[in-house]
């Protein structure tokens, strides 16, 4: 029987919690059974594993980061929406470092589809349909700015950029002036 109070939910929010504190690595069924002050068994019929509870972080930390992204996107364009889509995820990420990652934890095909990530996808596109771009070079564009952002953010939060001048807030206001540029003058085939 499982033990009152304890509901997927709440086991998911507290693996986030976890994740943002330890690190998303740390986040297992026995880690969540001690904060809960439970035997691990008592957990299992709410989550089947680690890798379910790790799955349900990160449909939570897609679903919270795309809310996050719609609302700084919100009546914005051009070179706005893509700063503040940019921030968005830079600003969840220094939150929510556990999570963050969680977002990128691989999910089977089925899952995936029926996640946020999709949303994700669609707003970024949004974001190039103020650049006029047409596929496949869209496309193009989506990964070069999944792969900008989450390489910047990688690399800074793991310090990578704290021990030069200048600072990493002064490279960031760059790089997306540079992606503003180079998205405006994208080369034709």
């Amino acid at each position: 029987m499982a033990r009152a109070g304890l509901t997927t939910e709440r086991l998911v929010r507290a693996g986030a919690e976890l994740a943002d504190e330890a690190g998303f690595e740390q986040v297992t069924v026995s880690a969540l059974a001690r904060r809960f002050d439970v035997k691990v068994a008592s957990l299992y019929s709410h989550v089947r594993n680690s890798h379910d509870l790790k799955s349900g972080i990160a449909l939570l930390a897609l679903e919270e980061l795309a809310d996050r992204a719609a609302d700084a996107l919100a009546g914005r364009a051009g070179k706005d929406a893509l700063t503040a889509f940019a921030n968005a995820y830079r600003e969840y990420a220094r939150e929510h470092p556990g999570r963050y990652e969680a977002a990128r934890y691989r999910l089977d095909p089925e899952t995936a589809a029926a996640s946020a990530g999709g949303r994700h996808a669609e707003m970024t596109r949004a974001i190039l349909r103020g650049y006029d771009l047409a596929e496949p070079d869209q496309t193009h564009a989506v990964r070069l700015l999944g792969s900008v952002f989450q390489g910047y953010v990688t690399l800074e939060s793991a310090g990578g950029f704290s021990h030069s001048a200048p600072d990493s807030e002064e490279s960031w206001t760059r790089i997306l002036d540079g992606l503003d540029t180079l998205l405006r003058g994208w080369p034709a085939p």
